[in-house]
């Protein structure tokens, strides 16, 4: 959510960072739309006061015994009355207008992030491992023999339509091992607070996340109103809405492995083999909850949680900063992590880790009191992957898929797994 005050200061600033992004300039129109407001919010009081003096005027004439100005008085004052009334509703619907345009603009890109376009623009930062070189043309993660009879995705299709998979016996193991070492690693090593989150959220938690109104057709809605989150990010941030938090309680860091939800509106076509993009999958989400002046580092910090969960794995991987043309309507700054996919010869995406500023804290007023006891100030909002589940099972499986069909496992896994650290071809563990 963005702060008419800031923009009404520096108007120019603000065209400029929107332009970055590609999207059009919008402050004389949203200047405009302000001044109207405040013009009608001052006739409104205006109008107040002139009641107020009429109606200590109806008193006086009143004590006087003059009815004749008495009535006159007492219908003026009902006059304004219903005057004041009706200004002040054309107040609250100009000012409803102007906070439903700003909730519908996205967050301006940081100084450093690179302009460009689309994905292609984005920049390479970083590269860790050598992906593996195979004496066999590897496949996809559904193709691999000891994977593909545990991999279902006839019996989901039948049961929930397109985009869904079951999984069963070893494969249903390794993903659910794969998420508890996240997990373990996130809290034991890297200080997190782990978090059992509803996954059915109200509107005014899509709202403070910057899920509404934009992303409305991305998300699922029950009948009576809730929306199945598509991240716990979600339900991680809104935890702090309305709150007056101590600067002593920041940085508050948490994690949670949850089911999560996507339409995948406007993605036809795209990615329909395995298990890639999928309507429900699983993921591991981080979130700090920041003072301003640690954000930053609050991000580089994260993105090294996410990335080492991938090194641990013995899963190569690059690490690109988003373009202004590439990032998501709430963030300032992502670094997307892409694990190497051999079956498609390519890196895809594992995670994102992002800052939003204090785009979302003031959607959903959550702010923190200063320690030398000054005026209550907007915290900063991180969120990160670490990692996506069901991404993380296919690079786990076809970087360490065998000629054979059988897939060699992370030794980090086995611990999970029973001890047992191979997928046999049978699709057993071993």
């Amino acid at each position: 959510m963005h702060d008419i005050k800031a923009i009404r200061e520096n108007p120019a600033a603000f065209d400029a960072a929107l332009t970055r992004r590609g999207d059009a300039a919008m402050s004389s129109s949203l200047l405009a739309l302000d001044e109207e407001r405040r013009a009608k919010i001052a006739a409104a009081e205006a109008a107040q006061a002139a009641q107020k003096a009429a109606a200590k005027d109806v008193g006086a004439a009143k004590a006087k015994g003059d009815e004749t100005e008495f009535e006159r008085l007492r219908a003026l004052v009902g006059e304004k009355k219903s005057e004041v009334a009706a200004m002040q509703n054309e107040a609250k619907e100009l000012d409803a207008k102007l906070n439903d345009a700003l909730a519908r603009i996205a967050n301006l890109p940081a100084a450093d992030v690179p302009d460009g376009a689309d994905e292609d623009d984005n920049v390479e930062i970083n590269r860790w491992g050598t992906p593996r070189e195979m004496d066999f043309t590897p496949v996809e993660h559904f193709e691999i023999g000891g994977v593909a009879a545990s991999m279902n995705f006839d019996t989901a299709a039948k049961i929930s339509g397109a985009r869904f998979v079951m999984l069963k016996g070893a494969v249903a193991r390794i993903h659910r091992a794969l998420a508890q070492f996240m997990i373990d690693t996130h809290v034991d090593e890297n200080g997190l607070t782990e978090v059992n989150t509803p996954v059915l959220v109200r509107d005014e938690a899509m709202f403070g996340t910057d899920k509404l109104p934009k992303f409305a057709e991305d998300s699922y809605q029950t009948t009576n109103g809730w929306w199945l989150i598509s991240t716990s990010e979600i339900p991680l941030t809104y935890s702090v809405a309305n709150d007056i938090l101590e600067e002593s309680a920041l940085p508050i860091r948490m994690t949670a492995h949850s089911l999560c939800f996507r339409s995948e509106a406007g993605s036809a076509g795209k990615d329909t083999s395995g298990m890639l993009r999928q309507h429900q999958f699983e993921k591991v989400e981080m979130v700090s909850i920041t003072h301003p002046d640690n954000s930053e580092d609050e991000q580089k910090r994260m993105l090294r949680c996410a990335e080492d969960i991938l090194e641990k794995l013995g899963i190569p991987y690059r690490t690109v900063v988003l373009c202004t043309g590439d990032m998501g309507f709430g963030a300032r700054r992502t670094f997307d992590i892409e694990a190497w996919i051999p079956g498609q010869n390519t890196y895809r995406e594992i995670s994102s880790v992002s800052t939003t500023g204090d785009f979302q804290a003031r959607r959903m007023n959550a702010r923190f009191r200063p320690a030398d006891g000054g005026k209550p100030e907007y915290v900063h909002t991180l969120n990160g992957s670490g990692l996506a589940v069901g991404r993380c099972l296919i690079a786990v499986l076809e970087n360490g898929q065998q000629a054979d069909g059988s897939v060699l496992l992370p030794e980090v896994l086995a611990p999970y797994l029973g001890g047992k650290t191979t997928l046999n071809t049978e699709g057993v563990l071993i």
